[in-house]
């Protein structure tokens, strides 16, 4: 059994994260009508990360929010009879925004096609997109991230874990055997 293997460190975490934040910045020609709402729970802290280093960059403050998707994953009721629901937090309308989802690893897709549902039952925005931290491969459904900070070749049987300083005291992700 191999043991696991470190991909990022919390400097490669911020160097992406910066990059991301510039190209955003980059296709969409700055920040005007641009929102991003985090999957969580990760994702909420990697969006704010963004929405800081924006800001730093074009000098204003953009929309930002949190989704839970637990609800409505197509297979909750084989990962637990019991999904812990977690807070959605959308201050204001995502009509007629550019949406940027956030999340840590796009894996089989499934997370991300419950996250765009969740969000059709705030309204209708212009454009959904997708930043992650981490695609692993592997998709089960045609989804595809627009801003990708690393692209990881795993088997089904790895696992890729991030660990970020809010919700676990250090900035690391590691691919577990």
């Amino acid at each position: 059994m191999s043991s696991p293997e470190t991909l990022l460190a919390q400097k490669d975490i911020d160097r992406i994260l910066t990059r991301m934040a510039h190209e955003i910045v980059e296709v969409h020609k700055g920040a005007r009508n641009l929102a991003l709402i985090g999957i969580q729970t990760r994702g909420v802290d990697l969006a704010r990360r963004l929405q800081a280093k924006i800001r730093e960059i074009e000098g204003v403050d953009i929309a930002s929010g949190e989704i839970d998707i637990n609800l409505y994953r197509d297979d909750w009721t084989r990962i637990t009879h019991h999904p812990v629901v977690r807070t959605t937090q959308i201050d204001f309308s995502v009509d007629g925004r550019q949406i940027i989802l956030v999340d840590d690893v796009l894996f089989t897709g499934r997370t991300i096609r419950a996250a765009m549902d969740a969000l059709m039952d705030y309204g209708r925005p212009d454009r959904i997109e997708l930043a992650v931290l981490v695609d692993r491969g592997h998709r089960e459904l045609p989804i595809e991230g627009n801003y990708v900070g690393k692209f990881v070749e795993t088997r089904h049987t790895q696992t890729v874990n991030v660990r970020l300083a809010e919700t676990d005291g250090t900035d690391e992700v590691i691919l577990e055997p």
